[in-house]
């Protein structure tokens, strides 16, 4: 068995043997009490077709009265950790309560003394692998890198790594992110390198910044941050982004154009988030009333129905609290068989040889 089908195994396993969550979980009177008196919540980087998170913010507004002011929804992780630094001791619009980050921005964000710990009243239907044990970050949703395809401009869809380097491609792929800044651009980068067979982290980061490099000298690569509106106008007819983005972008145009979302036959990397609460959060208990309604069973559905596949999946699905409907719009679990979740050690080391490589191996700026 290899190392990183181990690694799969090893995080299924941990997942279907969560804890069962008390279904009656919810947070105190006085927390929301605390909440409605601070009256509003700030969060960064949630664009409300990520995730479905449109309908989780409305969600959790309608249900507590608060008001969400909403900072920069296109910002990456390493915007969001800036974002706290910059706003220390700031009480004012512009300081985020919350952020939503790759799972390597956690530990290090902790570790910087920028994250406040607070455990959920569903703490203990989160998976130990998936959670920092004093409660500075806790996971919160998974999915895989994919060929997201307008399906007008190419008629004949990639179904590799290897595939995008074809002439017919030129001008073509893109990247859901800036991948000097962005998670979900790293991990592209990442999934490319392990494509190619490398096992290490760090080589498999450096194999990514050479299979850019090479496909933007072959004019394949656009360097433009690849999103629905550039998917659908066809500047950017092929973009490298999270299952999860693809299909909610394929549900937004509504056929127009039509889109395929492409789970790659190598290099399939799982990428989990994490949610945690600023230090310097200016309301903190409208945060640690965010924090419970993510992770009740309302806004665990609420993230999958956005595709997402949430941290208590199987929690959920072992309670039957997923609907059928929902159940039914999810791609087929085979596409996931070959996935690969990286510790974060491997994220740590690939993300390192991404970010502070691309500049010199790669030489252009997405934006």
């Amino acid at each position: 068995m290899t190392t990183n089908l181990r690694r799969v195994l090893s995080l299924s396993t941990a997942l279907v043997m969560a804890s069962t969550a008390i279904a009656s979980a919810a947070p105190s009177d006085d927390l929301i009490a605390a909440a409605k008196k601070e009256g509003s919540l700030t969060t960064i980087a949630l664009p409300h077709d990520w995730c479905g998170y449109g309908d989780v913010i409305a969600g959790f507004k309608a249900k507590y009265g608060l008001t969400v002011n909403e900072l920069n929804p296109d910002a990456g992780s390493g915007d969001e950790v800036e974002a706290i630094k910059a706003n220390k001791g700031n009480t004012g619009p512009q300081a985020p309560d919350v952020v939503d980050v790759g799972l390597s921005f956690g530990p290090s964000a902790k570790k910087d003394g920028l994250l406040q710990p607070y455990k959920v009243s569903t703490w203990d239907s989160i998976p130990d692998s998936a959670k920092d044990a004093e409660g500075y970050w806790y996971g919160d949703y998974y999915g895989v890198l994919s060929f997201v395809v307008n399906k007008d401009i190419v008629k004949e869809a990639p179904k590799d790594w290897a595939d995008l380097k074809k002439p017919e491609f030129a001008n073509t792929v893109a990247l859901a992110g800036d991948p000097r800044t962005a998670n979900q651009a790293v991990q592209g980068v990442y999934a490319a390198g392990l494509a190619t067979g490398e096992k290490d982290a760090a080589k498999a980061g450096a194999a990514g910044l050479a299979y850019f490099a090479e496909l933007n000298k072959a004019g394949n690569f656009v360097p433009v941050i690849g999103k629905a509106a550039p998917l659908a106008q066809g500047s950017t007819p092929i973009v490298v982004a999270w299952d999860y983005n693809g299909l909610a972008w394929r549900d937004s145009l509504k056929g127009n154009p039509p889109v395929d979302v492409i789970v790659p036959a190598t290099g399939v990397v799982a990428g989990v988030y994490v949610q945690a609460i600023s230090a310097f959060a200016p309301h903190p208990n409208a945060a640690k009333l965010w924090m419970e309604y993510l992770y009740s069973d309302e806004g665990q559905v609420l993230w999958l129905k956005g595709y997402c596949h949430p941290i208590r999946f199987n929690d959920l699905a072992k309670n039957n609290k997923i609907p059928a409907d929902v159940l039914a719009k999810l791609p087929p679990a085979e596409a996931y068989a070959k996935a690969v979740f990286p510790t974060l050690d491997e994220q740590g080391a690939g993300k390192t040889a991404i970010t502070t490589g691309w500049d010199k191996v790669v030489g252009t700026n997405v934006k």
